[in-house]
């Protein structure tokens, strides 16, 4: 089973939802999978099923541990988290702090050694930038993961993701599909829209997320699973 990398076409547009409906939807096929944000930026909640319990999580990373449900490290399903909500880059300056991405292979090596597959879902979108000099794009090539990109459907994302598409395949790492999740429930020219991408990406649909209100997140997990087609995934 590959891994994955999970990327957006910005940020806010249902990254980590989908991450998480991936899991289940994975699962649900007999597939033990492992999430891993390997940087987040703004802290704003307690632990959610670690073995840390003094350890402040990022509302993604505790939503992810939460999906997943057993005991396991925080630190390396998120090995680098800023109190900042703001680019990683920035929030590792303001810390003092750098990012090494040796310490993001060798946490996600031990996730994919005690798993079947690793969902790894980037911050923000796909060219963020992680220092002067490296993006969040290193990541795929570098752990060797296909590419999953959610789109957020509202106003500019034909645009936002065939930029996102373009600059994924330039670096030549495969596009192993697309979600199409609904930011905007009364977007103009939804299904021309939806049309467009399918025709003008050259990777699978793998679902069309509906709305779904930001205050049940474990209900729309679950929802969104249902809406997820994950056999290209599986080949």
């Amino acid at each position: 089973m590959k891994n994955f990398f999970i990327t957006g076409t910005d940020t806010g547009v249902g990254k980590t939802l989908i991450t998480c409906a991936l899991m289940v939807a994975l699962r649900e096929r007999g597939i033990h999978v492992a999430p891993m944000k390997p940087v987040a930026a703004g802290v704003e909640a307690s632990p959610v099923g670690t073995n840390d319990d003094d350890q402040i999580l990022n509302d993604d990373v505790a939503q992810m541990l939460s999906v997943y449900g057993k005991p396991i490290d925080a630190h390396i399903v998120n090995p680098y988290c800023f109190g900042e909500a703001i680019a990683p880059h920035l929030a590792a300056q303001h810390e003092g702090r750098t990012i090494d991405l040796k310490n993001i292979d060798a946490a996600f090596q031990s996730l994919a050694r005690n798993h079947d597959t690793v969902l790894v879902e980037g911050a923000g979108g796909f060219l963020v930038p992680l220092s002067a000099t490296e993006s969040m794009s290193v990541l795929p090539a570098r752990l060797g993961l296909d590419v999953i990109l959610v789109v957020g459907m509202r106003l500019g994302c034909l645009n936002h993701a065939l930029l996102t598409v373009e600059a994924i395949h330039v670096r030549g790492i495969k596009l192993a599909g697309w979600v199409a999740n609904t930011i905007d429930p009364h977007m103009n020219c939804f299904t021309e829209n939806i049309a467009t991408l399918k025709q003008m990406i050259a990777a699978p649909c793998l679902g069309i997320v509906p709305y779904l209100p930001a205050n049940k997140i474990r209900n729309n997990v679950d929802e969104a699973a249902s809406y997820l087609q994950i056999g290209p995934l599986l080949g």
